[in-house]
């Protein structure tokens, strides 16, 4: 069953953080922090499908890890969970077109054998 919630983690958390990226980046770079604009920016994000959608990706993604830490040890659902991190850099690459040099792929080919050696 834990690794039923490893995978709902997983593909939640690359799902959530992608959507962000995404809307973040059809809503521009904020750049005044004034407490009006940041309200203004905040009911712009608001409507923003991908921010909505990220927000509700990490809200299951968030009760999936109460559920895995009900059965599981946080010594192996943290590192577990970590193949995110190269769901991420695969999307980022291939969704997002984001440049990903050799270094950034060696981390996450570090990242995969981490969560080999803890799954053991």
């Amino acid at each position: 069953m834990r690794w039923v919630w490893i995978g709902v983690i997983v593909a939640a958390t690359t799902a959530g953080e992608v959507m962000q990226a995404m809307g973040m980046r059809r809503h521009g770079e904020i750049r005044d922090f004034r407490p009006g604009a940041l309200g203004r920016a905040m009911a712009v994000l608001a409507r923003n499908r991908f921010v909505i959608g990220s927000v509700i990706a990490m809200a299951v993604s968030f009760f999936a890890n109460i559920g895995l830490l009900s059965i599981a040890e946080l010594s192996f659902a943290v590192p577990a969970t970590a193949v995110t991190y190269v769901m991420e850099t695969v999307l980022a690459k291939y969704v997002l077109k984001e440049n990903v040099n050799r270094l950034r792929w060696a981390g996450a080919s570090l990242v995969i054998c981490g969560v080999a050696l803890v799954s053991l």
